[in-house]
């Protein structure tokens, strides 16, 4: 059964990773590397955002040069200790939630790789506030931590 489970989680893992990719290949096929901002809606801008540092660009302006590769061995380690919790799992809520955040996680890794930062581009704001620009991976990331805290209150595990 527990080979289900990661199954499910293996599956959510590729299509996060995967519709994250291909968002920010549309957008950057769109933007280049302009800094225009494209108007969705009225509380929803695309802009194109690079962010070298973490969650809500900490350390984006470090300028020490091994500081990628310190976040993706990071990344790399953390992968590793949520792909053995989710093999152990025996839920389809924590097996999502884990596919979800290691989708995330993958598809930032690959932009670190690749660009050497993370692309960032979904403006959302009210008025003159806007939130920190976030792309489809972090949004995969954050939905499957609150899904794992809502996990833990129901099942209390």
């Amino acid at each position: 059964m527990r080979r289900r489970y990661f199954s499910i989680g293996v599956y959510a893992l590729a299509f996060v990773a995967l519709a994250d990719q291909l968002s920010k290949w549309m957008l950057l096929d769109r933007m280049g590397d302009v800094q225009e901002t494209i108007p969705v809606t009225s509380f929803l801008n695309f802009v194109l955002v690079w962010n070298k540092g973490v969650t809500f660009g900490m350390f984006n302006h470090e300028q020490q040069h091994y500081i990628p590769y310190v976040l993706i061995a990071l990344a790399l380690v953390i992968l590793g200790l949520l792909g053995r919790w989710l093999y152990r799992t025996d839920s389809t809520l924590v097996a999502l939630a884990l596919g979800g955040i290691m989708g995330g996680a993958v598809g930032n890794v690959i932009d670190r790789v690749h660009y050497g930062a993370v692309a960032d581009f979904i403006d959302f704001y009210y008025r003159n506030y806007h939130w920190y620009a976030f792309n489809l991976a972090d949004a995969a990331i954050v939905t499957g931590v609150a899904l794992l805290l809502l996990d833990g209150m129901v099942r209390g595990k």
